[in-house]
């Protein structure tokens, strides 16, 4: 929304976060009845791959995917245009958030790997005319936050010298704020993969970011006065959306340690070394045991935050589609399975070009 950077850190910060959260009250109803609906994991990663391609910033991606979910949402599209609509998504939500010369060209969009493997090549026209389509379809309102638009006014403050660590002051501050950074990154990309978050406000799905990272980095208390009188929510109002980022990051937990011993002369690529790995707990032992409350230290040290890196997209017919891109590993998600035999019987409009 043309922000200007570091904007939590000005004058107007508090007022900006007000206007953002009254904007979210207004967001358009998502009620989840594409009929492609088992396909969206798929466009999704599609456009977090070529988001990191272009180093396009978090709001951007962020938006792009809530776009092709409301799009999604209203009208019957098939497979192939799914990827014209997933990328007009994502420039669309690029030229709205990024600088102009940030925005990917036609010609460096048409030059990827993953064009050639999905038998797609962009035009102009054909981006203008779905953009066109796009810009209708949200009455040419594109002022839509997501959780990515409150991330970093709630990590202003995420990290304080106050806090413990395994109850015991922190020896390094700056330290514990970069893999805070890192932590709240990893679950913020974890809500972008699965359309369930979309029943959470997207302040609210941020505001989980943060205490998950803080529930995995031993930090206490979990949910600090500051932090609950920064954002508005309770630790009562933030466990469901905890909860269900907190069941992905131990699948990807459970995934990686059963690739790493498949690979045992392989050393793990991508792990905070923030604190050592231990035994993994489950969920309900994360958020409901007497030392996650809020204001008591924890004593139980959960597993370790693991970045993968996405060499490839399962495609939705199957078959494997590489695509030659370099991500930021701070940026990187992991690749789950995709479950494509699903069919969705609600009633949406059909899409016509």
């Amino acid at each position: 929304m043309e922000l200007e950077d570091q904007w939590w850190k000005g004058q107007l910060a508090a007022d900006i976060y007000q206007a953002l959260r009254y904007k979210e009250l207004k967001l358009p109803s998502y009620k989840g009845q594409s009929p492609q609906l088992n396909l969206r994991r798929y466009f999704a990663d599609l456009i977090a791959i070529v988001s990191n391609r272009f180093r396009l910033c978090p709001a951007a991606r962020h938006l792009g995917v809530y776009l092709l979910d409301l799009f999604m949402d209203r009208y019957d599209v098939t497979v192939q245009q799914l990827h014209m609509v997933s990328l007009s998504c994502l420039l669309l939500a690029s030229k709205f958030e990024e600088r102009e010369d940030r925005v990917p060209k036609l010609e460096t969009l048409n030059s990827l790997g993953c064009m050639s493997s999905m038998n797609l090549v962009l035009t102009k026209q054909g981006l203008l005319h779905m953009e066109l389509l796009l810009l209708e379809t949200f009455q040419w309102n594109l002022y839509l936050p997501t959780a990515a638009h409150f991330i970093e006014y709630y990590l202003s403050i995420a990290v304080h010298e106050g806090d413990l660590h395994d109850g015991w002051p922190m020896t390094c501050l700056e330290k514990t704020k970069l893999h805070m950074a890192k932590y709240a990154d990893y679950f913020l990309e974890v809500s972008l993969q699965d359309h369930g978050f979309l029943c959470f406000p997207p302040s609210l799905v941020s505001a989980a970011c943060v205490v998950t990272s803080r529930l995995v980095l031993h930090l206490s208390p979990t949910w600090p006065p500051r932090l609950q009188h920064l954002t508005g929510y309770t630790w009562d109002n933030l466990v469901p959306c905890a909860e269900k980022l907190l069941i992905a990051h131990d699948g990807d937990v459970k995934e990686a340690n059963k690739q790493k011993c498949q690979q045992p002369g392989q050393q793990q690529q991508g792990q905070a070394a923030y604190h050592g790995s231990g035994q993994m707990g489950s969920v309900a032992q994360y958020l409901h045991r007497p030392s996650m409350q809020p204001g008591l230290a924890p004593n139980h040290r959960p597993a370790s935050y693991l970045s993968h890196s996405a060499a490839g997209l399962q495609a939705p017919n199957g078959n494997a589609q590489p695509i030659s891109t370099s991500q930021d590993p701070k940026s990187s998600i992991p690749n789950r399975a995709y479950q494509v035999s699903m069919r969705y019987t609600c009633a949406a409009p059909c899409f016509d070009r």
